[in-house]
């Protein structure tokens, strides 16, 4: 614009939060909220963007909306702009920022349009006149002066390579003295209600005496950060009317607290940083030292000196081995789970004789609830070391192990670096929690970055993405823990040793309730043993009637449901002995809780259906067989995977083809017992997914029974995989299903003969409830199934 030249009546109005722009001054504004990017899109097309002046206007401090849609509490006063550039944004939502360079003030006399955009009624304050002298006011010429030359400082101490920076410096010489304080503003650290005062500065001395005790504070600032003293001048704030002379020379005169920059450097120099990590981390010290504190880097690399100071390096803790108190320790902890303690005690006794011991990486894998992350935490408390968990359930970036790069907004270190910040030992046990929920994503599979976490040939070098430096994890003892082995990808299993940790029997979970879960029980909820008598026949009840499950969760939840409502009986006791003299005296007679008192707090007791093994134990599940009049089609349902429904194929197929051989059925479906009727077989809990080849010899006794009308033999389970020639073989997880079963309270079970073998890590007192057949092939099955054979 000339320079004497007005702005017009009316102007499209711009409404910014927290931002103020100054005539003389240039800004880029982000350009979101609805009024705001109709009136870009209606009025700053390309065509006439060089002549386009809109009015910018700041919102008043403490407006309750923070949003520019809001046009309640607009600040009075607002400035005139020439927009420059237009650019814009279509993802993920539209969005445009502007670059403006003020023009002059104007007040904002009322609002005439509000919808689709605001255009306001203005009255212009002041002018941009660059041919403007003031040679009658010696005062003003001296603050002048006076602000020229601490800009001159302001510029010195700032980053150079900003581009504001370098626009003002070009501009401090030749710029007329009157226009100093609007455009050196944006080099101003001042709050929101510090410019607005600025903002509404009209007279030009009042204007200069602000500006520059705010130019004056900010230079004091970065010089204190510039000179890196032992001691850094002590600082207060100079508020409008101080005598700007005075508070200079108070500051001069002020002692203060230890530098930051030195309190950096002396951490680094006692962190005992290897050679490599060392001179990265003085080297950003000395960037750090010369950067701006107002330069966005300055934060980022703090965060990142204070880091690899906090690391451990070479901090690490004293080790006592005693396998004797080892062996105590866990049996005072653990019940049971002796083939888990077998194997810890071994890596303890070889540990105390090679302290360089590389590995193994132990992998407890067993259902929930059954002990696995306390044996980890039991392992740590032997081995007199800090215990970190790491969970990794859900996880599916790998930046979570390795961290993200420092070019990203917001990076971090990954979990393993910040572990042990948090351990503050460079020899900590992690417990890697539930190994088989990860899963790969878009960003990264987080199994395979910990191949190098796990793998002791290349874990002496990692190198966390964030960190850049390598880190040794060669001392950390690693321990994970799984659910189930099909989810863990094979180059990460071949990395640790698992060690399987079945569920409990009925006895264990016994003796579990006694020794651990009921005091724990009792102490958490106020009560103590006198105050509740819960027998053994009355814990054997929950564990048979109320909890299916193959660890002490469940079991766990119900002790605390029964302690609650004996904690409800104690309180209205004590509630109705109060201003009672004589019950005062009396002690409350013990809570008897015996099965119709668990009834009644614990609701009807279920009934426990099916057979099978599952990632949290064995569960004993129903087959359902039966036959309607059709085409000779077969319906599964039961949500089953796709290997038990080829053995479900495979069995029917196998009873077709034998059926003439067995004889059953034939007279009452014409001769085949499928031509013309459709079978249904179901597995009941369908809400469960069901998969695996085990459940083969099952759903042919289910079909032999359907044909056959014969029921099959009772308190009978079994388990095998059946092939075409009504072969037997083995499967997994036996253990698990003869524990399942003996829950269940079934006293015959029909396994492979080639599952014999598993038989040994059974324990005796199970043994003896139950009798075990084994089997080769499906004559034998139906020998065994059925109440006095089959005669064929």
């Amino acid at each position: 614009m000339a320079p004497n030249s007005s702005i017009p009546r009316k102007l499209p109005i711009l409404i910014v939060t927290k931002e103020v722009l100054f005539p003389g001054a240039s800004m880029r504004l982000s350009v979101n909220s609805t009024r705001n990017i109709n009136m870009i899109r209606n009025r700053l097309s390309q065509n006439t963007l060089a002549s386009t002046i809109i009015g910018v206007v700041p919102k008043e401090p403490g407006s309750e909306i923070d949003t520019a849609d809001d046009l309640g509490m607009l600040h009075p006063i607002g400035t005139a702009a020439m927009v420059v550039q237009v650019t814009s944004t279509n993802w993920p939502a539209t969005n445009y920022t502007i670059l403006v360079t003020g023009i002059c003030r104007f007040r904002l006399e009322k609002i005439v349009m509000e919808v689709p955009y605001v255009v306001g009624v203005v009255t212009q304050l002041d002018k941009f006149n660059v041919n403007e002298v003031n040679d009658e006011n010696p005062g003003l010429n001296e603050l002048i002066k006076n602000f020229r030359n601490e800009a001159a400082k302001l510029v010195e101490l700032s980053d150079i390579s900003l581009p504001v920076v370098g626009r003002v410096r070009n501009l401090l010489e030749s710029i007329p003295g009157q226009h100093l304080a609007d455009v050196c503003s944006a080099l101003l650290k001042a709050s929101y209600e510090e410019k607005l005062e600025l903002l509404d500065a009209l007279d030009l001395t009042d204007r200069f005496q602000k500006a520059l005790q705010l130019l004056i504070r900010q230079v004091e600032i970065m010089q204190e950060k510039k000179n890196n003293h032992s001691f850094i001048i002590k600082r207060r704030m100079i508020k409008p009317g101080d005598n700007v002379g005075a508070v200079s020379k108070n500051l001069d005169e002020n002692a203060s607290e230890t530098d930051e920059i030195h309190e950096l450097q002396a951490k680094l120099r006692n962190a005992g940083l290897p050679p490599q990590a060392r001179k990265v981390a003085f080297k950003e010290l000395q960037r750090l030292k010369r950067l701006s504190p107002f330069s966005p880097e300055d934060g980022i690399i703090r965060s990142y000196i204070e880091l690899m100071a906090e690391l451990p390096w070479s901090r690490s803790s004293q080790e006592t081995i005693d396998i004797q108190k080892a062996r105590k320790d866990l049996d005072a902890d653990h019940y049971a789970m002796e083939k888990l303690k077998k194997r810890v005690l071994e890596y303890l006794a070889v540990r105390q004789l090679k302290n360089s011991l590389r590995g193994p990486i132990l992998c407890f894998v067993g259902p929930p609830g059954v002990g696995k992350t306390s044996v980890g935490r039991s392992i740590a408390h032997t081995l007199g070391r800090e215990f970190h968990r790491i969970s990794l359930g859900g996880v599916c970036n790998q930046a979570d192990i390795r961290g993200h790069r420092r070019t990203y907004i917001g990076s971090m270190p990954g979990r393993i670096i910040q572990g042990l910040k948090t351990a503050g030992v460079n020899n900590p046990v992690f417990l890697l929690d539930e190994v088989d929920k990860m899963c790969a994503g878009i960003h990264g599979d987080p199994a395979a970055a910990l191949l190098e976490v796990l793998d002791p040939e290349q874990n002496c070098n990692f190198v966390d993405h964030y960190l850049n430096v390598p880190f040794d994890l060669s001392q950390v003892m690693f321990i994970a823990t799984a659910n189930t082995l099909d989810s863990i990808p094979a180059p990460l299993l071949d990395r640790m040793e698992v060690i399987r940790v079945p569920g409990y029997t009925h006895e264990e979970k016994l003796h579990i309730a006694k020794l651990h879960l009921l005091p724990k029980q009792l102490e958490e909820h106020g009560l103590d043993k006198s105050m509740v008598t819960l027998s053994e026949e009355s814990i054997k009840i929950l564990i048979t009637k109320y909890t299916r499950e193959a660890g002490v969760r469940t079991l766990e939840r119900k002790l605390g449901a029964i302690c609650r409502a004996v904690a409800v009986k104690v309180a209205e006791w004590n509630s109705s002995s109060t201003g009672n003299d004589a019950k005062k005296e009396t002690v409350m007679p013990p809570v008897i809780l015996d099965e119709a008192a668990l009834e009644d707090i614990l609701g009807e007791a279920g009934v426990a259906v099916g057979l099978a093994w599952t990632s949290v134990g064995g569960e004993v599940l129903l087959v359902e067989a039966t036959q309607v009049e059709g085409d000779g089609e077969v319906m599964l349902t039961g949500q089953l995977g796709d290997v038990m429904k080829e053995s479900a194929r495979l069995a029917l197929n196998w009873v077709r083809t034998h059926a003439r051989q067995y004889g059953f059925g034939l007279e009452n479906i014409g001769g085949d017992p499928m031509s013309n009727a459709d079978v249904h077989i179901h597995f009941p809990a369908g809400a469960v997914v069901k998969d695996g080849p085990s459940a083969g010899i099952t759903i042919v006794v289910a079909l032999v029974s359907l044909f056959s009308g014969r029921p099959m033999a009772r308190e009978t389970a079994m388990t095998g995989e059946l092939t075409l020639h009504g072969e037997v073989l083995p499967v997994g997880g036996v253990k698990e299903k003869v524990l399942a079963a003996h829950r269940a309270g079934l006293k015959k079970i029909i396994l492979p003969k080639k599952c014999e073998k598993v038989l040994v890590e059974i324990p005796d007192y199970i043994k003896k409830d139950l009798a075990f057949i084994l089997v080769s092939n499906v004559d034998e099955v139906l020998q065994a199934a059925f109440d006095g054979g089959w005669k064929l």
